[in-house]
Formats: structure tokens, C-alpha cells, sequence
């Protein structure tokens, strides 16, 4: 009777996102609904299972944990990359290892919902008209502002083309960015000195590494315009949350916008928390329903793949 695990499903929506039943008989999912990243922890949590479904990078699986799951044969990630996971000695223990489609603009789309939602106060002003209040905040229209990005991949290619349709002019900048790829999507190369002083909304796409970690610090911030904005959908600490802090207190620029935290689920005690300038969301911009049918979807075909003995999109 293999059991599945489920992780990290905050919403416990996994069960309904896929045909679960389809499964051969005796297949038993357990949806875990919390975040637990203790080595230790984790691993006494999953003895027993033969399949762990990972939603992203939610819970890491260091050499310190995979290395210690014998009862594990299949372990599945959404997406098709995941850095969190040492998945060559997963593959070294004989665990398949597999992922699934990732579609990408669930997060274009929050990017955007998040500009506008910096650009228009639209937490702020739902709240000051739940308690019963009227204007208080002026907005500011994009047309005929600068849009910054810093990373010009695929998503931050889709973001840019959606750009025009709002009267924005694009620049975009990261260390190995070419002329060639800023015209196939209508932006201009720039320095990342220029980026930020030139940008009216800045908003970051790029993945996380060693090299993109702490990559917007003080001295950014200090170059861009007090009406400047910054957008984080990318990774939490590509930004130096202690700098974000203390730009948004001190009033240097008009706002921020992010998704994404250097810890995950952000702390109660978290600082952000009380940022007025600061919209936050907690790490939505790759969530929806139809990514979500997506992912589980298609962990449900690669589990029965592998029970068939011909796994499916395997990775590592």
C-alpha cells in the first residue's frame, strides 16, 4: 500500500486540484498543511511513505535528509527544476525523481496585479474604506513612466511585453543581458546603476544563486527616485531585507510591492508587517487554480507512470 505525502499544501486544496481516486487501488495520500524544514523532524515525518509530492521550494530536501529516507522510491517536484533539493543522491539511493509543467505567467500576472496594486493604493484604500474613511493617498499613473527589470528570461520577457499596452517605457538590465534579447522584447539595455536611478517601478525576475543573493542592497536603493517603486515576485533574498526596511521607514522611496521573504511563511514578528509603504502577499504569484490543476495533475500521471514502470518527466 504506497502512501504519498503531500507537502506544504497551505490552502489544503491539493485533493481537490486532481483526480487523487484515479490512482491504483490501495494508493493512500496524506496532505500535510504546514511548513516543516527541521532535518530531523522531516524525516521521522516521512518513514513509511514511498512518494513525496514537493510544491517547490516550500521544504528543502538537503544531502542531511534525503540521505536518511530508505523507504522513499519516488519524489516529485512541481516545476522542473528545484534547487532546494539534492536530487543526485536522491537518484544515487534509486529514488525517481520527476517534476511537472510550469506555466509561468500566473506569475506575470501577479507582477502586475502587485504594480497596480502599489501604483493605485489598492490594499490601502480598502482599508481606509472598511473603516469607514474616504481619500487619503494620491496615486500615480503609469503612462509615460519607466518600467525596470532586472532579469529579461522568460517571465521577465512576458512582463515587458505587457508593458506598452500601459504606456511604459522598458529598460532592463542583469550581468549577462545582450542587446539582442532587450530588442526581441522592446527594452533598452542599461547599466544596473542606470537602471535604478532611471526606473519609476523596479521589478525583479531573476532566479536565485550565489550571484543574484543580496544583489539590491542600500546603495541601490540610495540611487533610485523618491518616487520610485520596487516589485519583488523573484526570490526574497535577491533583496537585502534589512536595506528594504529601512528605505520604506525612512520615506527614500514612494513603496514596495513582494511576494517573497527571506523566511517562508514569513515570521509573525516580521518587521515587513508593519511597513505601511510595504504591499505584501505571501507567495502568491505562482498560485492559482489552473497552475495548481496543473501540478497536482500531472503528479497524479507521473505516480501512475512510475507504478507502470515508465516514469514521466524525470529530472536531475
Amino acid at each position: 500500500m504506497p502512501k504519498i505525502a503531500i507537502l506544504d499544501d497551505y490552502a489544503n486544496c491539493s485533493l481537490d486540484m486532481a483526480d487523487w481516486g484515479s490512482l491504483p487501488d490501495g494508493f493512500e495520500p496524506v496532505v500535510f498543511t504546514d511548513n516543516l524544514v527541521d532535518p530531523d523532524a522531516l524525516v521521522e515525518r516521512l518513514k513509511g511513505f514511498d512518494v513525496v509530492c514537493a510544491m517547490r521550494e516550500r521544504t528543502p530536501f538537503p544531502t542531511a535528509v534525503v540521505s536518511r529516507l530508505p523507504d522513499l522510491k519516488l519524489f516529485i517536484t512541481s516545476g522542473m527544476r528545484n534547487k532546494s533539493v539534492d536530487l543526485a543522491t536522491l537518484k544515487a539511493n534509486g529514488v525517481v525523481c520527476c517534476g511537472t509543467e510550469s506555466p509561468g505567467f500566473t506569475t506575470v500576472e501577479h507582477t502586475w496585479a502587485l504594480i497596480f496594486a502599489a501604483a493605485r493604493h489598492v490594499p490601502h484604500d480598502d482599508r481606509i474604506m472598511k473603516q469607514g474613511g474616504w481619500q487619503t493617498r494620491m496615486p500615480f499613473d503609469l503612462r509615460g513612466k519607466t518600467l525596470g527589470i532586472m532579469g529579461l528570461g522568460r517571465l521577465g520577457g512576458m512582463v515587458a511585453n505587457i508593458a506598452p499596452a500601459f504606456g511604459l517605457k522598458v529598460i532592463a538590465w542583469s550581468a549577462n543581458l545582450t542587446a539582442e534579447r532587450c530588442a526581441e522584447v522592446g527594452a533598452e539595455l542599461v547599466s544596473k546603476e542606470d537602471l535604478f536611478r532611471r526606473a519609476d517601478i523596479v521589478t525583479i525576475h531573476m532566479l536565485l544563486s550565489d550571484r543574484s543573493t543580496g544583489l539590491v542592497t542600500a546603495r541601490e536603493f540610495g540611487l533610485m527616485k523618491p518616487t520610485s517603486v520596487l516589485v519583488n515576485t523573484s526570490r526574497g533574498p535577491i533583496v537585502d531585507q534589512t536595506a528594504l526596511i529601512d528605505v520604506l521607514k525612512s520615506g527614500k522611496i514612494r513603496g514596495a510591492a513582494v511576494d517573497v521573504y527571506d523566511h517562508e511563511p514569513l515570521p509573525q514578528d516580521s518587521p515587513l508587517r508593519g511597513l505601511d509603504r510595504l504591499v505584501m502577499t505571501p507567495h502568491t504569484g505562482y498560485v492559482s487554480e489552473d497552475t495548481y490543476q496543473l501540478f497536482y495533475g500531472q503528479m497524479v500521471e507521473n505516480i501512475k507512470a512510475w507504478h507502470a514502470g515508465s516514469p514521466t518527466r524525470e529530472i536531475g
